[in-house]
């Protein structure tokens, strides 16, 4: 017949067993929303970044450059143009 000890050893052992699966599972799934995270905030300080990149080449162009990349005719350009100078000229 087992002993205590031999009962014992073997819950102990069985509990070991039991627990390696599921902390592994525990430990890949806090590992997975970390990952996830990072991701996230890599792409939003890329957005912020380019956006930043956008913003200074807008405000360094001048009004016939940005109407001339929104691919307008001629006569839709210069009343691009026109309208942009007068939003400048407003405080």
């Amino acid at each position: 017949m087992f002993n205590w000890l031999q009962i014992g050893a073997g819950a102990a052992l069985g509990a070991l067993v039991a627990f390696g699966p599921a902390y592994a599972y525990l430990y890949g799934k806090r590992e997975g929303r970390q990952q996830a995270a990072v991701t996230a905030l890599e792409a939003t300080v890329k957005a912020l970044h380019d956006r930043v990149e956008i913003n200074a080449s807008i405000s360094t162009a001048d009004a016939v450059d940005l109407c001339r990349d929104f691919g307008l005719s001629v006569d839709q350009a210069d009343e691009c143009v026109r309208r942009l100078r007068e939003a400048d000229a407003k405080p």
